[in-house]
């Protein structure tokens, strides 16, 4: 229980449905969509749409989506693919002849997004209401307004640079970033989803707007085609999975990170995690070390389903216990982690459970703070830069090419007991969100935290040569930290943000939602 003579958050608990979100109005218009007859992927659309006007600098439909989900009354997971691919038209050769990595902010950088057809297949396979119902919120307040939340509003201001052309007319006010309770709209995205609304995926990936998108991005230099929109399509897939503290932790398999989720809780393993201080800097420096391996292997292997032959490797209890030998627990070692060659030989998240324990875990994202920078001419839809993820290394796995998805960072993540839906959660933060997984579920299951304290409890993240430490750890563990040999830094924002949703066994459900975002869980 908290210490409630201390500012914070308590746990929210409903029998019905529950949602936890960035934004208090997404959590607001998942639980409306609940109340009216819909299901928690109805829930989930409507709350994760919304958030791309509520969060525009985290998420749009010019981005990706992954989704873990359980069906009502089924212990199975299903894992959704919702990320996009390179244009058919890239070519490795031509960016490495520009410069070492694809520049970020440019049109080489964008994969056509594939949050959009995602959504449209999970609704029309899962949903209860139809995508006129579940978009009808998002069009409104698109077209009305939303008053800009505080968090969102520092975030914004950080990110005005990353903005070009159009996208700057769209998402500055007189010049500059909006202000805490300034109205921000985006009418001509609202036309966008009005017309998925009426005419589904052909609305977005075909016509006039997908007509606009490929203009804007060739006008750009990019070689996006209509082909390349039109033949956009998600796919269903098979989580990958590992098991820590009694718990089994689902994740989403490559494309995405969450195997290195996997591979840190199995390094962690090897360290009495249990009995170290939870704030104190034994358990900040093994967590780091582990980071560093577990990140340096993501890096070499990680890559496009179709082009990766190294996941079983990453999730195998061998690969974990050699990576946690080179862990030394009185020394930090640097970035680039010696020895690990020997060895080898910005992001909404929204979590949703409705009365039938339908599970829903979703993540979307336009990767950078605001994506590419770039928005379409005529309808603005703001792109993602997940081509920024590919690297242009010749020969490696995740080598940019034609009609292949990127490494992502964004994850969502599900944990089960004894076989049955537990715990879906997620942790924002781009890089660190594997590092946020197991750190979540290490507070769960090794320190019996609740959701919201899992969440509310100090991080730490080690990323490069820096050891990013929040305000929440002591000066004295800061200094340990130092004498470990680590480059400690007070990072600029807060560390990710994350949503968690608990299944009691009576059946109540428990949510927590992080502080360091604005938003919250509402349940009814």
């Amino acid at each position: 229980m908290r210490d409630f003579h201390k500012p914070g958050r308590s746990a929210v608990f409903a029998t019905n449905g529950i949602c936890a979100t960035s934004h208090p109005l997404a959590s607001k218009v998942a639980v409306q969509m609940l109340e009216a007859g819909g299901n928690a992927m109805d829930a989930a659309i409507a709350g994760a749409v919304l958030l791309g006007f509520c969060e525009p600098q985290m998420t749009g439909i010019g981005g990706d989506c992954f989704v873990l989900m359980t069906p009502p009354g089924e212990d199975r997971v299903i894992a959704l693919n919702g990320s996009g691919r390179a244009p058919a038209g890239i070519d490795a050769a031509a960016l490495r002849a520009k410069g070492p990595v694809i520049a970020p902010y440019s049109a080489d950088a964008v994969s056509v997004p594939g949050a959009i057809d995602a959504f449209c297949r999970l609704s029309k396979d899962w949903g209860a209401l139809g995508l006129k119902a579940v978009l009808a919120p998002a069009i409104h307040y698109a077209e009305a307004g939303i008053p800009v939340a505080p968090r969102v509003a520092f975030d914004w201001a950080q990110s005005v640079d990353n903005l070009s052309g159009q996208a700057r007319d769209m998402f500055l006010l007189d010049g500059a970033a909006p202000k805490p309770g300034q109205m921000f709209r985006a009418p001509k995205q609202a036309e966008v989803l009005r017309r998925v609304a009426m005419d589904g995926r052909e609305g977005f990936y075909e016509g006039d707007v997908a007509e606009d998108m490929v203009a804007s991005l060739n006008a750009l230099g990019g070689t996006h085609t209509l082909d390349d929109f039109a033949d956009t399509a998600c796919d269903y897939t098979e989580p990958v999975t590992g098991g820590y503290g009694g718990l089994d932790l689902f994740e989403h398999p490559p494309n995405g990170q969450g195997a290195t989720a996997i591979l840190l809780l199995n390094i962690l393993k090897h360290f009495n995690i249990a009995g170290m201080d939870p704030w104190g800097a034994e358990r900040a420096h093994i967590e780091a070390e582990a980071t560093k391996l577990a990140y340096d292997t993501r890096n070499r292997f990680v890559a496009d389903p179709a082009y990766m032959t190294r996941l079983d490797y990453m999730t195998a209890p061998e690969t974990a216990a050699k990576l946690a030998a080179l862990i030394d627990p009185a020394k930090a070692m640097p970035g680039h982690v010696p020895g690990a060659e020997a060895v080898h030989k910005d992001t909404i998240y929204i979590t949703v459970v409705d009365k039938d324990r339908m599970c829903v875990s979703l993540i979307y994202s336009v990767f950078h703070s605001f994506g590419s920078g770039i928005a379409s001419d005529k309808f603005g839809v703001l792109f993602q830069n997940r081509g920024a993820g590919f690297t242009l290394e010749e020969g490696h796995p995740n080598e940019v090419g034609p009609g292949k998805r990127p490494m992502h960072t964004i994850i969502p993540g599900l944990l089960t007991k004894d076989g049955k839906p537990y715990m879906p959660f997620g942790v924002m933060g781009g890089q660190y969100q594997s590092t946020g997984h197991a750190r979540f579920v290490t507070n769960v299951t090794d320190f019996g935290l609740s959701p919201q304290g899992a969440i509310d409890a100090p991080r730490c993240f080690a990323e490069g040569d820096v050891l990013n430490v929040e305000d929440g750890y002591s000066d004295s563990v800061k200094a340990q930290l130092s004498a470990l040999g680590h480059n400690v830094q007070r990072p600029e924002t807060a560390i990710g943000g994350a949503q968690a949703i608990m299944i009691h066994d009576d059946g109540v459900l428990e949510a927590g939602s992080d502080p360091r975002k604005d938003g919250c869980a509402i349940g009814y």
